[in-house]
């Protein structure tokens, strides 16, 4: 006698099912990650390390420290610095938009819960999206399109960028895949922003006369 299978039965063996089973314990596996290392970093007594990192964070509030950057570049750079402040700015707005209206939207995450007060690690907790942090985001961006003119100038603003992002899980606002998020869109919005700058430079140059 044949045995019939339900639709159920049928089912359990399907690709798409197997996939959607895997994808959903990748998914816990890694936020079981990320609040391991969020607890880490906020459980480790770093009273050395709480200040200037703060500071940075805070710093980087409303993009005040890239923007300081950004005007000392075009102070000192002469043509160069001028033109790599213009295009490092163009990048950090479109980043912001992006990341602030656009990302924050489509993948909402509630933000960290504080379970211990530290003085020293007192940054604003903003009512936004946990998910991707702006502050990461727009740091690479700035960092990406300076290193188009300025390469070891790009490769120090890097690494302000990788403490900045750090910052924002050691001062409790974000989880570590936020931070990781927002390199990976800022360098992408950076990249972008900077290719589209490149080319139409030499367009908009008209010949003279």
């Amino acid at each position: 006698m044949r045995s019939v299978k339900t639709p159920e039965a049928s089912q359990e063996g399907s690709p798409s099912r197997t996939f959607g089973e895997v994808r959903r314990r990748l998914v816990k596996e890694v936020h079981a990650l990320d609040d391991a290392v969020y607890d880490a970093v906020a459980g480790t007594p770093t009273p050395t390390l709480d200040l200037p990192v703060t500071w940075l964070s805070n710093a980087a509030n409303y993009s005040q420290l890239w923007v300081a950057i950004a005007a000392t570049l075009a102070a000192a750079g002469g043509s160069r610095g001028r033109r790599s402040a213009a295009r490092a700015l163009t990048a950090l707005g479109v980043t912001s938009i992006t990341a602030n209206l656009a990302v924050k939207h489509l993948l909402p995450r509630r933000r960290p819960v504080r379970l211990t007060a530290t003085p020293s690690r007192e940054a604003r907790m903003p009512r936004s999206s946990s998910f991707p942090s702006g502050h990461t985001a727009t740091a690479f961006a700035f960092a990406t399109a300076v290193t188009a003119d300025f390469p070891l100038l790009g490769v120090a603003l890097f690494g302000l960028a990788t403490v900045v992002g750090y910052s924002r899980v050691h001062t409790g606002v974000h989880y570590p895949t936020d931070v990781v998020a927002g390199g990976i869109l800022g360098f992408a919005m950076g990249t972008v922003v900077t290719e589209a700058t490149l080319r139409a430079g030499p367009l908009s140059r008209r010949p003279s006369a």
